[in-house]
């Protein structure tokens, strides 16, 4: 007869970008970070920011500390905040139950508590007025008042399939009101070099429009070759 999983497992010490790192990605749009990436690392539109519809603050940038849990249980979430560092964002991956909330507002409470600067899950929430007075940015893929359970096994700091992305710990976490990105650890030097390209076009394209611009002029040039046929 196979043994029993243990109810948690729990990686000790698990990489971490530095501050250098950490704080180029502050204030940066996710949109600019998946251009950076030549459209790559968001995470599914399922994750959304909770509580968009009234314009809560939902920005948050930061490395991943990801916790797996079984459909519909909280364990390896309640016993997170030990591992939380300052500025880390929670992964909370549920494989996608839908079923019960993967969190709450006193889960937030003790995260934030612990300094942590997000949630994000792919399953839904609940107590979502106590999530707002909790002041954690959360992202979910809705809200509910089915509760979990809190039996286990679960993981703490070990690799986590969420939102169609496998994502480690140490991985940096951009969230804002058009979603999640990720951007694994072995990118995020080149990530924050690309990204002050992407701000420079970003920047010279917004002034272009403020001045009236209507069409690209690439696209323009297209509409006047002979790869286009007019009927």
């Amino acid at each position: 007869m196979l043994e029993n999983p243990p109810l948690l497992t729990v990686a000790r010490d698990p990489r971490r970008p530095d501050s250098a790192q950490i704080a180029a990605f502050q204030g940066v749009p996710t949109s600019f970070v998946v251009d950076a990436m030549y459209g790559a690392g968001a995470l599914s539109n399922r994750i959304r920011p909770v509580g968009e519809s009234r314009d809560l603050v939902s920005v948050a940038a930061g490395p991943a500390l990801t916790v797996g849990s079984g459909a519909g249980d909280v364990l390896a979430l309640l016993a997170a905040s030990p591992s939380v560092r300052k500025g880390d964002i929670v992964l909370a991956a549920v494989e996608g139950f839908q079923g019960c909330a993967a969190a709450g507002d006193r889960v937030c409470g003790m995260l934030r508590n612990a300094g942590a600067a997000g949630l994000v899950t792919d399953g839904p929430v609940r107590d979502y007025a106590g999530i707002v007075a909790a002041g954690l940015p959360c992202w979910a893929t809705g809200l509910t008042p089915a509760s979990p359970f809190a039996n286990g096994p679960g993981s703490i700091g070990l690799p986590v399939q969420i939102g169609g992305r496998q994502v480690e710990t140490g991985d940096m976490i951009v969230a804002d009101h058009d979603g999640v990105v990720v951007v694994p650890y072995a990118r995020i030097d080149a990530v924050i070099a690309m990204l002050e390209t992407v701000k420079a076009l970003e920047t010279a394209l917004d002034a272009q429009v403020a001045g009236g611009l209507s069409i690209l002029p690439v696209t323009a040039e297209l509409l006047a070759s002979d790869r286009v046929k007019y009927v």
